[in-house]
């Protein structure tokens, strides 16, 4: 179940922890010497190194959680030496999110459009930028929607180009498509995609910068607080199944890469796109438009790669609200759909 703590409230709480953990810590090495790390084994499994449209990944592995201290750190020299600090980044963001609403290009008058919004959640791995970024390719030049996207992401290497994926972002993007779309007519397109934990939060983290973490609560709320209509909601996180329950709804399309109490595959340092960014993004929506069927079609996709690799199996989850269904028929009827676009990782 999600955590009764508010989620904008944790990073405070956390701080203090962690600082009173490390002081106890540092008292126990000087008196009793350091002590050899232990990692524990993580149930994720590594995604193909590079992908084709149509090939599937390679066999997965499993990988052990990092250290504590292993996490991106501005004084370890992970943050980027010809970047801007990170206190640059943060009083930045305000005016990165306005650039980018700026940016959007208008809707196409006398039928629906979709307005898209990616969230890659976690700054330590690529995985979750290619993801957001293939999907603004994918709305620009297979759906016909250039402008029509606006690319939320934690990344070392975006923090001068893009406005973080984090809470407040997220709620300051949406309004600003609020008043691009028409919100009775066009469809809200939100693609979330970092790691998931079993209480069903979702990894929000761009260290050293302090982002409140999302669960499904809170992301209800944020867009309880809007006038979007017609909403197609795709989380792509462990145990991300449990955002079904709290944000179905007519006019609402919910999909997860994995079932509340499972793991989904294809996250890690190593990878270029998850098993479910891989089976829906890239081969079910370049082999359909329809998004409906492209998840059944990645489904069975992931279903064979679980199968093969002998791991439990992630079964992602969905729920069509009423209305949705017709509404993205009618979007179909009009929309410009063009050629296939490949997959590769961002640059």
């Amino acid at each position: 179940m999600p955590s009764s703590l508010d989620p904008r409230r944790r990073t405070p709480i956390y701080t203090l922890a962690a600082f009173a953990a490390g002081v106890l810590i540092t008292v126990g090495v000087l008196r009793y010497g350091p002590q050899p790390a232990t990692l524990k084994p993580r149930p994720v499994a590594v995604a193909p190194a590079a992908v084709a449209t149509a090939a599937a990944p390679a066999a997965s592995t499993s990988v052990a959680d990092e250290p504590a201290d292993a996490a991106m750190d501005v004084d370890n020299g992970d943050w980027p030496a010809d970047g801007p600090t990170p206190e640059q980044v943060f009083t930045a963001q305000p005016d990165r999110v306005r650039e980018a609403v700026a940016r959007l290009a208008p809707r196409a008058p006398g039928h629906p459009n979709i307005y898209a919004v990616a969230f890659a959640g976690d700054g330590s791995e690529d995985v979750f930028r290619n993801e957001a970024e293939y999907l603004d390719q994918l709305m620009a030049r297979r759906f016909g929607s250039p402008g029509h996207t606006l690319v939320l992401e934690n990344n070392p290497a975006t923090l001068s180009t893009h406005p973080l994926a984090s809470w407040t972002n997220l709620e300051q993007a949406l309004d600003g498509l609020a008043k691009v779309m028409d919100t009775r007519e066009d469809i809200l397109l939100l693609y979330i995609a970092t790691h998931g934990g079993s209480d069903h939060s979702l990894l929000v983290d761009m260290d050293p910068i302090p982002l409140d973490q999302l669960d499904p609560d809170g992301l209800r709320d944020i867009l309880a607080k809007r006038p979007f209509r017609w909403k197609v909601l795709v989380v792509n996180a462990c145990y991300s199944g449990g955002f079904v329950p709290v944000l179905k709804g007519s006019g609402t399309l919910v999909m997860t890469a994995a079932r509340a109490d499972r793991t989904s595959f294809g996250c890690g340092a190593d990878s270029d796109v998850t098993y479910f960014g891989h089976a829906w993004l890239v081969d079910g929506l370049n082999a359909t438009p329809d998004v409906i069927d492209a998840f059944g079609r990645a489904r069975g996709e992931i279903a064979s790669w679980e199968k093969r690799d002998a791991v439990t199996p992630s079964e992602p989850q969905i729920d069509v609200g009423p209305g949705i269904g017709d509404k993205l028929a009618a979007w179909r009827k009009s929309a410009k759909i063009g050629p296939v676009v490949p997959f590769a990782p961002a640059q």
